[in-house]
């Protein structure tokens, strides 16, 4: 079995050895467009994290029939293409839960307990000039008590609410923007208003895309912090940054862009305020996370070899 993996830097230093041991493999660091068919020419089996696989591609490999998604979202792949060819395709689920759970609370204290500008501080030698013991320049919150509400409650979500109970906070489930609440969900508006803390791990689609803009930061508190390690695209990213600048919401801890990596316009990336912490698509990668995608990818082609359907989704 001729196996390749396409954009193998995305798995970062991770052992490849699982994929060398199901038969003939290959990979590179990263493919371009303009590389796509002769990187994965001679290949029955595809692995890729974010390299695209399109219908004018996928008719260009006879010799394909597995493709293996080295993640959840499989927007890179043309499905309705891969189905009408016959070449099966399969994610990856829930390997990065506690990873992306970690994350979310690393952005959540940062926030609330203005971590970031104490270290900045310490760095820069102003504790040997405090005049007591510590430094309490900036305010420091506790999760504890606040009102923590959630969009999306998949299996991240949910593992996100444990934590925040965990922590003491009262969760808040949103019903979908528009819904009339089901029984144990608070409407969506209303959520937003309540909420001290808001936590996204909803999927970007037509319905959920720019879920989150100028009318929903305005019903915000003005001391509420928003989360967003789900996808860019959920928040409009222009008027997230003019509430910021406006201190209209006290602050934002961001994850993902709608496009990645970032354009050297958008206006998150460029936005200078310290109410803001941006970090580039990591919640997911931890080492922990990493090896345990590797391991599920190489068990979704065993079981394709054997004729046994697992993860697919094609």
């Amino acid at each position: 079995m001729n196996i390749t993996l396409l954009d193998s830097a995305t798995l970062a230093n991770a052992s490849l050895a699982p994929f060398a041991q199901l038969g003939n493999f290959k990979h590179y660091p990263l493919t371009s467009a303009e590389q796509v068919l002769s990187h994965s020419e001679g290949a029955q089996v595809l692995i890729t994290n974010k390299v695209i696989l399109n219908r004018t591609t996928l008719t260009q490999l006879p010799q394909l029939k597995l493709i293996c998604v080295a993640a959840t979202g499989t927007n890179n792949i043309d499905l309705k293409a891969a189905k009408e060819l016959g070449i099966a395709v399969t994610n990856v689920a829930d390997y990065s839960t506690a990873s992306v759970v970690q994350h979310t609370f690393t952005l959540i204290t940062n926030l609330l307990g203005n971590t970031h500008h104490y270290i900045n501080d310490a760095q820069q030698g102003m504790w040997q000039k405090s005049a007591m013991f510590c430094r309490l320049d900036y305010t420091i919150n506790e999760i504890a008590g606040k009102n923590f509400a959630i969009i999306g409650y998949g299996s991240l979500g949910k593992a996100v609410a444990d934590v925040a109970k965990a922590f003491g906070a009262n969760v808040i489930l949103c019903e979908r923007k528009g819904h009339a609440p089901r029984e144990g969900r608070t409407e969506f508006n209303d959520a937003i208003e309540q909420a001290d803390i808001i936590s996204i791990h909803c999927p970007l689609t037509d319905e959920s895309h720019d879920l989150i803009g100028t009318a929903e930061l305005e019903r915000m508190k003005s001391t509420a912090i928003l989360i967003n390690t789900a996808r860019g695209g959920i928040v409009n990213e222009a008027q997230l940054a003019q509430a910021l600048s406006q201190n209209q919401i006290a602050g934002a801890g961001f994850d993902v862009l709608t496009k990645e990596p970032a354009n050297t316009d958008n206006p998150l990336a460029n936005y200078s305020g310290s109410n803001l912490i941006l970090t580039p698509h990591i919640a997911w990668a931890s080492e922990e996370s990493i090896k345990r995608l590797v391991s599920q990818v190489s068990l979704n082609i065993t079981a394709f070899a054997e004729g046994e359907s697992r993860n697919r989704l094609v």
